[in-house]
């Protein structure tokens, strides 16, 4: 059984299609809000008695309305990024878009699936490029890697 996490635990999934571009979120422009009016990987707080996962695939389909499968951990870190916020740990999953399921903005201005490239230019926190950068090359690795009934997964 997955470990249960207390509810300051926030999750994300990063959905790549098979263009690498990441389903983003631009969060409301609200005073008090945590990256206002910034573009994040789909996600929220888990709540009590949630794994990480059922946390991460919960809070995707509220914002989304799209149902991840197959997710994969991707990485964790501690967000202490934003002074004057309270630090929280973040884990983040990976899955690819099956590319038939719509996907709808029920939160936030908007929701798209943006390139790496055009990503570049849009307000988002710092450490999100790095992760998505990542996040294609497990994507690649694991496609590259697969042959016959083997499937290697890699997670750094």
């Amino acid at each position: 059984m997955a470990p249960v996490i207390g509810s300051s635990a926030v999750c994300g999934v990063v959905l790549l299609d098979s263009q690498h571009r990441a389903l983003l979120q631009h969060r409301d422009d609200k005073p008090g809000l945590r990256a206002a009016n910034q573009w994040v990987f789909p996600g929220g707080h888990i709540e009590s008695g949630e794994t990480l996962e059922e946390g991460a695939r919960r809070e995707f389909r509220e914002e989304t309305g799209y149902l991840c499968d197959d997710m994969k951990w991707l990485l964790s870190i501690y967000d202490c990024f934003y002074p004057g916020w309270p630090s929280y740990p973040l884990y983040l999953f990976l899955a690819r878009y099956d590319e038939k399921q719509k996907v709808c903005c029920f939160e936030g201005q908007d929701l798209r699936f943006v390139s790496l490239e055009t990503g570049a230019t849009l307000p988002m926190p710092n450490y999100q490029k790095l992760i998505w950068q990542l996040a294609i090359q497990v994507f690649n690795s694991e496609k590259e890697c697969r042959a016959g009934d083997v499937s290697v997964s890699v997670k750094s």
